[in-house]
């Protein structure tokens, strides 16, 4: 995690300085923030654009346009701290009802028969992308070395076929009937047996101990059954390496989706338990991208996905009104930096070089 210097003064908050190996102290800070105030016609304002060759971000004493103000504020840090596990994106009345079906995970023609099914699309959806990133892999094993985390891993329906794929799989679900399952069919394989480990707890249990610590996050199937998405976006974030990706599948908040996922599916086919799905829950892929971006992942590939409940099969579509599949990758360099434009850089540049003051205050 990248080194964070927080400075706090009474008109307002500053975003803080990071790059790896050097930070302003915080007696710099102090120092910084006593000299403007005694000059109350100043107002300091970090200019998010380029560093000195001493890799400290300069400053620009004068007053802050309202464009500026727009950027600055649609600007948010989410790795400044790690996420406070005193709350939890878990629903607990969706508890209950994968509670009541942990031990049909492995019934290949039972509710969970359309997730066995995706796996045909959503393997490889995952494999291919993140073969993009390796240059040499290994000839049946294509993911090893990879560590990846199946959040919402039910029984391992997901984890499984990665595991195989030569990749150090976590599986976890805050079910823990369903870590029993996923634990119980993987004993049957003993090569998946030192690959993948499972744990009975929510992402947010795990975000200190593992912050970026996996080569890929993946929640398929999974954020519209939590309470809080945007949480849940910014813990998988955190556990992301720089240059991880993240993926998902679920269902956009449409008519068409309710109609056919929830009246059809639940209610008339009877394809998925009632009460599987909450319609509120959904959402669609452009909410869902404006989520991503903003808490510094890149969306790479949005995609939709239609399921035959008369053949059992998926295939891929342009079409992402009902299912889609995302693939999000985090930013290397996450920081202010990219919200200004080169030209505006330059500018910048030249005026903070007429205010050499505040730079050498800096520099000390």
């Amino acid at each position: 995690m990248w080194g964070a210097c927080r400075m706090i003064s009474s008109g307002g908050r500053f975003l803080g300085v990071f790059k790896s190996g050097c930070r302003v102290t915080e007696v710099d800070c102090r120092r910084l923030i006593t000299s403007a105030e005694n000059q109350l016609s100043w107002t300091l304002q970090i200019k998010p654009w380029v560093f000195s060759k001493h890799r400290i971000m300069w400053f620009k004493s004068n007053r802050m346009t309202s464009a500026c103000l727009k950027t600055m504020k649609s600007y948010r840090n989410p790795w400044t701290r790690l996420y406070s596990t005193s709350r939890t994106t878990v629903d607990s009345n969706e508890l209950k009802t994968f509670l009541a079906l942990a031990h049909r995970w492995w019934d290949e023609q039972g509710v969970y028969a359309p997730l066995h099914s995706m796996n045909d699309l959503r393997v490889p959806f995952i494999r291919d992308n993140l073969l993009k990133t390796i240059h040499n892999h290994q000839p049946g094993k294509p993911l090893s070395g990879m560590k990846i985390l199946d959040v919402g891993c039910g029984g391992g329906l997901l984890t499984e076929p990665l595991g195989r794929l030569g990749a150090s799989v976590t599986g976890i679900d805050p079910v823990d009937e369903n870590i029993k399952t996923a634990q119980h069919h993987k004993s049957f394989d003993p090569v998946l047996d030192t690959r993948l480990e499972y744990k009975a707890c929510s992402l947010e249990d795990i975000v200190e101990e593992t912050a970026e610590t996996f080569d890929a996050v993946i929640a398929s199937e999974v954020i519209e059954h939590v309470i809080d998405l945007e949480t849940f976006i910014q813990c998988c974030c955190q556990v992301l390496k720089p240059g991880g990706s993240l993926f998902i599948t679920t269902i956009n908040k449409t008519q068409l989706s309710y109609a056919l996922g929830i009246v059809f599916s639940e209610q008339i086919a009877g394809i998925v338990p009632k009460g599987t799905h909450t319609w509120e829950k959904f959402v669609s892929p452009e909410k869902l991208e404006s989520i991503l971006e903003s808490n510094g992942l890149s969306v790479q590939t949005v995609v939709g996905m239609i399921y035959n409940p008369f053949s059992g099969y998926w295939h891929w579509s342009e079409n992402t009104s009902l299912n889609y599949a995302a693939h999000a990758v985090r930013l290397e360099d996450p920081g202010p930096a990219e919200l200004v434009s080169k030209g505006e850089a330059e500018e910048l540049q030249a005026s903070a070089s007429a205010s050499p003051g505040v730079h050498d205050e800096l520099k000390k």
